[in-house]
């Protein structure tokens, strides 16, 4: 699929009823770890070797950002190469171009804060709506220089001297806690960050890995400033995210057999798991391990009983924030239905997600009560093959093609092109593991 936004180009997808769902594959590195991989290795000292780094977009405008600051980036077969520079970015020619990836404009701005030189980032039309303040804050309490547009993107931040703080942060992101971080390793003296609701940590494991220190005491993570990365050789864990819409895809259909290869199962990602089994899904893990502090493993899913719902909200809304539209979107066809609350973050990602789950569910044919934080939506209900309006979401184009494979005739998915953001190949996949 191509990667382009443009709407006047856009991709239609046309998915067809399946009859089961089937099949083993690894999949794709995790895009979350792949961005801190990217940044860590081309900060570090030496030659860092990834292998199963991500294949979507999003990874790899990190990636293109780091070698535009000076790190040297190659490819041997399926593995990565990234020679870091020693701590110290290079100015770069023109704008850093962060594409769709808030993940990338984010925790790069707490990179670049303490380094010598005018940052500016930029991305396309949907990252510049995304908010941006959220980092600002703390990283000016450290001392850096950062402007906004109306608090959005672009962003240029003016490399200065950092001073640790001690922060809390407002809200559950892992971008925000990861832009301090960095920020924090370059700072004066020892800064540490408080989570009301724990987000997930690659971020610390990546920092372990390239041979930071970093303590934990209750809810609070320090870090002391003026640690040097040294390159490491690592393989990407398979992407739970991405995971995601395979599993619900498994629970949809009584005689499902999926098995999911080397899949990234940090204990912050696998609440997923939980809900998964909480809504009829049968996992066995066949083996686990721990590579560079992330938990590593094969799973096997099938369904072992009636498609249940349940309720989201709370802690487990804010760990199943990228998880939420997928589930939404097979929520019609479980006995109870699904309940979605403390989401309202889903309106500020690549598009409105609670908005189009609504159209979209809608346009299928079911009954959905939408809420300024998230949804309810009754079960029992039988979905009609429609239009899919994907808002040029990733998340959103994967989710309906997943609704589509049980609904009453051919969905079209409109802008299905946007799947390439995080994952270039579910479409071929999707076909081998559906059963026509």
């Amino acid at each position: 699929m191509a990667s382009t936004h443009d709407a006047s180009t856009s991709k239609t997808q046309i998915v067809s009823p399946a009859r089961g769902f089937r099949g083993s594959l690894m999949l794709p590195g995790d895009k979350s770890i792949s961005h801190r991989y990217a940044m860590l290795a081309g900060f570090a000292e030496g030659t860092s070797r990834i292998a199963n780094f991500s294949t979507g977009a999003d990874p790899h405008s990190s990636l293109a950002c780091m070698e535009a600051m000076g790190a040297k980036v190659s490819t041997e077969g399926s593995v990565l190469s990234v020679t870091g520079t020693g701590g110290a970015l290079a100015q770069p020619k023109g704008d850093l171009d962060c594409g769709n990836s808030g993940s990338t404009m984010r925790m790069l701005a707490g990179l670049v804060a303490a380094q010598e030189g005018n940052f500016r980032f930029v991305g396309d039309e949907s990252l510049t709506v995304r908010p941006m303040e959220r980092i600002r804050k703390p990283l000016e309490l450290m001392g850096a220089q950062i402007e906004l547009t109306e608090g959005h993107a672009p962003i240029t931040v003016r490399g200065t001297e950092l001073k640790a703080i001690h922060f809390e942060v407002p809200i559950a992101s892992a971008q925000v806690k990861t832009a301090v971080l960095f920020a924090g390793l370059q700072a004066k003296g020892v800064t540490s960050i408080a989570e009301k609701i724990r987000t997930r940590d690659h971020s610390e494991h990546a920092l372990r890995a390239f041979g930071a220190t970093l303590t934990r005491h209750d809810d609070r993570l320090s870090i002391e400033g003026g640690q040097k990365l040294r390159a490491i050789d690592m393989t990407v864990p398979g992407d739970m995210s991405s995971a995601a819409f395979f599993l619900c895809g498994a629970l949809l259909f009584e005689d499902s057999n999926l098995v999911l290869d080397s899949l990234g199962m940090n204990p912050t990602r696998a609440s997923l798991l939980d809900v998964i089994t909480g809504m009829g899904g049968k996992i066995k893990v066949l083996n686990v391990e721990e590579i560079h502090g992330e938990m590593v493993g094969t799973i096997q899913v099938q369904r072992s009983a009636q498609l249940r719902g349940m309720d989201i909200s709370g802690a487990l809304a804010a760990q199943l924030i990228d998880e939420l539209p997928v589930i939404a979107a097979i929520a019609p066809y479980t006995e109870n239905g699904v309940k979605i609350r403390d989401a309202k973050e889903l309106r500020v990602k690549e598009s409105d997600r609670i908005a189009l789950v609504v159209k979209n569910l809608r346009a299928m044919g079911a009954e959905v009560v939408e809420y300024e934080d998230g949804m309810d939506i009754p079960g029992g209900q039988t979905l009609r093959g429609g239009i899919v309006d994907s808002g040029l979401d990733h998340r959103i184009t994967m989710a309906f093609s997943i609704a589509a494979l049980r609904a009453q005739g051919e969905t079209e998915i409109h802008g299905a092109e946007a799947a390439a953001v995080s994952f270039p190949e579910f479409y071929t996949w999707l076909d081998e593991l559906a059963i026509r």
